[in-house]
């Protein structure tokens, strides 16, 4: 689950880590209020939605004096702020961070993510902060430091020191550099982060080391522990139909293809993407319908999918067990006479009571392809694709 920046820097301040003082605002009465609470000018409004690159989307205005920011209220608020990670649609911005403004000496970049390939924690860092910080790990990669952590014994002095070491900190920056980054590994373990970046950690022309910018996700599957985080969720930055899928027990990502496809079990959904991909068109989302999901549950997925405009067909790709056939099969049908499907459905099942999810199927009346096998389904999506 992702929170916003002036959640997580709730977060950093509990931690004892140092950030700028700022306080929120959704109107622009409300920003120049924040503006005088700050103890001198220049402040930065600062959009607040669920992506970065807010600054080159100009989602992040330095103002000089209270008419500034004003202006920039109005201008940010209700805007909607595209970025690289927020993709051509946007995000309709309704809040905004008003903050001190800080006289910067430099710019880091610092990060903590679980690496799946060690089952460890990786620190990620570079003198290479700011804006610019994806260009320089496709462009430089020797710049970016990668540290890594073994959970079980913990964040060591070595690991403080090889990180301080890799920024060529001087001495009494490595010091404060080290302390700062205990303090984001205990936050990071405490509240079950999938991710924990700083970007820029500045250093100002104080030598002062503060968090600029802070960006957390929380593992979902740990919310359950995190229950004063979870209160923080704005699903008015989620996906609709991802939010409707969570709501019926689905995992459901929202993509960017042309077919739609349904299936039970995580790898099995990487594979039938992969298969989509294999014929010739691009996959519009990953569903994954659980092994125990009911009729009910199968008729919410397919009823999401269709929902989705760019969807011109659908892929069911099921390994009958927990979940069976047959009740896959009233699911699909149940969902289609119910939403007047008009876009070709692929339906490859194998498995538990697999003769009598077809025979299902088939006494339908419905306008339902079936597939034999894999490679029958792969050549049926690909006749769609190209039609």
């Amino acid at each position: 689950m992702k929170i916003h920046e002036y959640q997580a820097k709730e977060l950093f301040r509990n931690a004892g880590v140092t950030v700028p003082e700022g306080f929120v605002a959704q109107t622009p009465d409300e920003a120049v209020q924040a503006a005088k609470r700050l103890p001198s000018y220049p402040v930065v409004v600062k959009a607040q939605i669920h992506a970065g690159g807010r600054g080159k989307g100009g989602g992040v205005v330095l103002a000089a004096d209270e008419l500034e920011v004003r202006k920039a209220a109005e201008k940010i608020l209700g805007m909607i702020l595209v970025t690289q990670q927020t993709g051509s649609v946007g995000r309709k911005v309704g809040t905004v961070l008003v903050e001190q403004g800080l006289e910067i000496r430099s710019e880091l970049y610092l990060s903590l993510v679980p690496d799946r390939a060690t089952a460890g924690i990786m620190i990620i860092a570079s003198r290479s902060g700011g804006m610019n910080i994806e260009e320089v790990a496709a462009s430089d990669p020797d710049k970016i430091i990668r540290v890594q952590i073994n959970p079980l014994i913990g964040i060591q002095a070595f690991h403080l020191r090889q990180a301080a070491f890799g920024l060529a900190l001087s001495p009494a920056l490595a010091g404060k550099f080290s302390t700062l980054l205990k303090k984001l590994y205990q936050l990071f373990i405490e509240k079950d982060c999938a991710l924990l970046e700083i970007n820029p950690l500045v250093i100002t022309a104080d030598d002062h080391l503060v968090a600029l910018d802070a960006k957390i996700e929380i593992d979902s599957s740990a919310l359950y522990r995190q229950q004063e985080i979870a209160a923080w969720r704005d699903e008015n930055e989620e996906d609709p139909l991802e939010l409707e899928a969570s709501r019926a027990g689905l995992n459901y990502i929202n993509l960017n293809g042309n077919i739609g496809n349904m299936v039970n079990g995580a790898g099995l959904a990487m594979a039938t993407m992969d298969l989509i991909k294999s014929a010739g068109a691009e996959p519009a989302n990953f569903l994954d319908v659980g092994g125990g999901a009911s009729a009910e549950m199968v008729e919410e997925g397919f009823r999401i999918i269709l929902s989705d405009p760019k969807v011109k067909g659908i892929l069911i790709n099921i390994f009958g067990g927990i979940l069976r056939c047959d009740v896959l099969a009233e699911g699909v049908v149940q969902a289609a006479r119910k939403t007047g499907i008009s876009i070709p459905v692929v339906i490859r099942m194998e498995g538990t009571n697999v003769e009598k999810g077809r025979t299902i199927l088939n006494q339908s009346g419905l306008n339902l392809i079936n597939a034999v096998d894999l490679a029958d389904a792969a050549k049926k999506i690909a006749e769609i694709a190209s039609s």
